[in-house]
């Protein structure tokens, strides 16, 4: 499973917490590749990354998508895995819809621009957040003693107790940071229609591991633990303040194995758009992670209701993933228990550095 040597991938958002992850793991699995980051180092804590990159031997490139020339200043590369992004579900809420639109839409198109140039393999990390929100908050369900769960009969194609499916209706709003992914996704198309730039599409749910500066709104289950081993408020927001709302999760480490498997066969996947997630049973409602934290963490932390739910949430999501197991033998191999305690031990490791780049010390 290698390309040919000399095979040099660029990896946008690469400090990040998915990007940083996936430039280590090639890195190591692939000394014959030429692995480059490239990051603009807005988010918090992403300067961590920085010395575990160039340990690595990773070319770091301090650098922004949203700015053609940072990107033409490159040397030429065989692949491109995009995945910086502005992740927040409350982007542009407040009014300042800038960032999120240049970096998720804009950056997009500038990545597409330099794969036709460098006839480059694109790999596109997108979202779960695709989906409308009132067509999600159309799903029937029931109320069980910790979580919400998907009825078999659902008033809407692509839904099932399985999850939510590539064919689920798209129409409607779905906050402006799955706007921007979805348009970029056309993008993606219209590309490999007009210029054959060869692309994989990823909707990825929830992804959670060691690395995340998780936040309530992008990293929930991250944030959890957070708070339990750090020290932090959290509460119920929203249906009632029972913790039920339910997203599925993917350990960081199974997304990598999937994306080294999209680089190494870019024929094989080109076109290719799929949810990958969890799915159903590598799920938690946050009164599931609540016990599991406690449980792992060996601390209780008091969690509350607090209001009406957020703009843009839904009580239930979980990525149905037939499409992508009809592509492939890969599948999650880490459950929730695991995810969560490799998020703690990455925390008690490090507990100063995170405090530090958290603004919590």
């Amino acid at each position: 499973m290698s390309p040919a040597p000399a095979h040099r991938v660029l990896i946008t958002g690469g400090a990040g917490f998915v990007g940083a992850t996936l430039a280590l793991a090639l890195a190591e699995r692939h000394r014959d590749w030429d692995v480059v980051a490239l990051d603009n180092l807005k988010r918090r804590g992403s300067e961590l990354n920085l010395p575990r990159l160039r340990a690595a031997g990773v070319h770091f490139v301090h650098g922004d998508v949203r700015e053609p020339a940072d990107l033409q200043a490159l040397d030429p590369c065989q692949a491109i895995v995009e995945c910086s992004a502005e992740p927040s579900a409350l982007a542009g809420r407040d009014g300042a819809t800038d960032y999120a639109l240049r970096a998720n839409l804009v950056g997009a198109w500038h990545c597409l621009e330099l794969a036709r140039r460098h006839d480059a393999q694109l790999v596109f990390l997108s979202t779960s957040r695709v989906y409308p929100v009132a067509a999600l908050n159309r799903l029937a369900f029931e109320e069980t003693a910790t979580r919400f769960e998907l009825l078999p009969e659902q008033p809407l194609a692509g839904a099932s107790p399985r999850g939510i499916a590539e064919h689920f209706p798209l129409d409607g709003a779905r906050t402006l940071y799955g706007t921007t992914k979805l348009a970029a996704e056309l993008l993606v198309a219209e590309y490999r229609d007009a210029f054959g730039v060869r692309a994989a599409i990823d909707r990825c749910g929830v992804i959670a591991g060691p690395w995340q500066m998780g936040k309530v709104d992008q990293g929930v289950f991250t944030h959890w633990m957070l708070a339990h081993l750090l020290g932090g408020e959290l509460s119920y927001i929203g249906y009632g303040g029972s913790g039920k709302q339910v997203r599925d999760l993917l350990h960081v480490e199974d997304l990598v194995d999937l994306v080294e498997r999209q680089l190494c066969e870019p024929e094989r996947w080109d076109g290719v758009t799929a949810n990958v997630g969890g799915g159903r049973d590598c799920s938690l409602s946050l009164l599931e992670t609540t016990a599991l934290c406690r449980e792992i963490s060996g601390r209780e932390l008091p969690v509350g209701p607090a209001g009406a739910e957020r703009p843009g949430d839904v009580p239930l999501y979980v990525s149905d993933c037939s499409r992508l197991f009809g592509l492939t033998d890969w599948r999650p191999r880490r459950g929730a228990r695991e995810v969560l305690e490799d998020v703690a031990a990455w925390i008690r490791a490090n507990a100063e550095a995170v405090r530090a780049a958290l603004g919590t010390s």
